[in-house]
C-alpha cells in the first residue's frame, strides 16, 4: 500500500501552492500517494492541477493586506490573534486528518500548525530570517519557534553564496535539520519564438493584487507591442478578453503559463520568491514591483536590482516607460540544479 503524504501550502498569494506542484509530481513519481490540503485560491489551483489527487480544505488564516504599504506591519499585528487562532484550528484539523486518512508524512509550505508528532513532518520556507524592519529579530525568533516543531526544514534555494534568497534563506544557526533543495520550479525552459512583447503576471493577496491590476491596465495602454495579462484568479472556467490590444486571462494552468512565459520577451510582476525562482529557471528579462510594505519582496527586488539582474521600483512610482531600463540589466539566470527528491523523501 502506498504511503499517504499530506502536502499543505499556505494560501497567501499563489506562490506557496505553485512551488508545491513539482513536489506533488515527484511524490507521485516516487510511489507515494499525495493528498492536498489548503484553502481558498491555493486549494482551487492545486485541485485544477491535480484532479486525480484527494484534497482537504483547511481552516483559513483569513489575513489580508492593508491598502497602504506603510500600514502593513500594523495590520499584521492587529491580525495576529486571528492568526494564532487559525494555527490552533489547523493543528486540531491535522490531528483528525492524520487519523482518519492514514497519513504517513506531512509537507507543510509555511503553514505553521500543519504538523503532528506521530508522523515525520517537513516545513518548506525560504525565510529563515523573517524581515520586518526593526522587529526582524522578534519575527525570526517566533518563526523559528514554530519551525522547530517539525522534523526537517527544507529551503528552496542553493546553500552556496550564489543563491536567490540572500539573507532570507541563509542563517548561521538553526536548531533543526535543514536541507537546501536548490531553487525549485514547475517550469522548463523551451526554445520557442518570443511572440509576446510584454507579459504581466498579477498575484498576491488582496487588496494589493487588485490595486496593482487597476494601475497596470491603465499603464499598458501606453505600451507599443503585444501585451498579455494573467490576473492570477483561479476560477472554474478560464476566461479570455481583449481590451485595446491587450489579451487578459483570469488564470492559466501550469502548462499554458509555462508556454506563455517562454514566449515572452519581458515579464512584469511582483517579486515574490516563487516568481523569482520560475523566471530564473526560464532565464527571463523582467521588471519587479514588490507588494507595498512586504519587506521580503522589497528586499528581493532591491537585491536583484543591485546585483544587476532585474530593475524594480515601488508600486506608486511605476510608469510603463520604466520598462526601457530592462535592456540595461542581465536578466535572471538558471541554476540548473536537480532536486534530490530521494534524499528529501527518505524522511518518510
Amino acid at each position: 500500500m502506498k504511503k499517504r503524504i499530506l502536502v499543505a501550502p499556505l494560501n497567501w498569494g499563489l506562490g506557496h501552492a505553485t512551488r508545491c506542484i513539482p513536489i506533488l509530481t515527484a511524490l507521485d513519481a516516487s510511489g507515494f500517494q499525495p493528498i492536498i490540503a489548503s484553502d481558498g485560491l491555493a486549494l482551487t489551483l492545486l485541485q485544477k492541477e491535480f484532479p486525480q489527487f484527494s484534497s482537504i480544505e483547511l481552516p483559513s488564516y483569513g489575513v489580508t493586506y492593508s491598502k497602504k504599504g506603510s500600514h502593513f506591519k500594523l495590520k499584521m499585528i492587529k491580525d495576529s490573534p486571528k492568526l494564532v487562532k487559525a494555527i490552533k484550528a489547523e493543528k486540531k484539523a491535522i490531528r483528525d486528518i492524520v487519523e482518519t486518512h492514514n497519513i504517513s508524512g506531512i509537507i507543510s509550505d509555511n503553514r505553521l500548525g500543519v504538523y503532528n508528532k506521530h508522523v515525520p513532518c517537513a516545513f518548506i520556507t525560504h525565510q529563515l530570517n523573517v524581515l520586518s524592519g526593526t522587529t526582524t529579530w522578534f519575527s525570526t525568533k517566533l518563526h523559528e519557534k514554530y519551525i522547530t516543531r517539525f522534523n526537517e526544514c527544507w529551503v528552496p534555494d542553493a546553500e552556496s553564496d550564489l543563491n536567490l534568497s540572500g539573507k532570507l534563506g541563509h542563517k548561521k544557526h538553526l536548531s533543526i535539520t535543514t536541507k537546501y533543495m536548490g531553487p525549485i520550479s514547475r517550469f522548463t525552459k523551451m526554445d520557442l519564438e518570443e511572440s509576446i512583447d510584454l507579459l504581466v503576471l498579477l498575484s498576491g493577496p488582496e487588496p494589493q493584487r487588485s490595486l496593482l491590476e487597476d494601475k497596470l491596465l491603465k499603464e499598458v495602454k501606453n505600451f507599443s507591442g503585444n501585451v498579455v495579462v494573467v490576473r492570477g484568479i483561479p476560477q472554474k472556467q478560464q476566461t479570455i478578453e481583449q481590451k485595446q490590444g491587450v489579451t487578459i486571462y483570469n488564470f492559466m494552468t501550469s502548462n499554458r503559463l509555462e508556454k506563455t512565459i517562454n514566449q515572452s520577451k519581458l515579464v512584469l510582476s511582483r517579486s515574490g520568491y516563487t516568481t523569482v525562482m520560475d523566471l530564473a529557471k526560464l532565464e527571463k528579462k523582467a521588471f519587479f514591483i514588490p507588494t507595498p510594505g512586504q519587506t521580503e519582496q522589497e528586499y528581493l527586488a532591491k537585491r536583484l536590482t543591485q546585483q544587476g539582474f532585474v530593475p524594480s521600483c515601488s508600486q506608486k512610482d511605476f510608469s510603463i516607460f520604466l520598462l526601457d531600463k530592462i535592456s540595461e540589466y542581465k536578466g535572471l539566470k538558471s541554476f540548473n540544479t536537480q532536486v534530490d527528491y530521494k534524499d528529501l523523501f527518505s524522511l518518510f
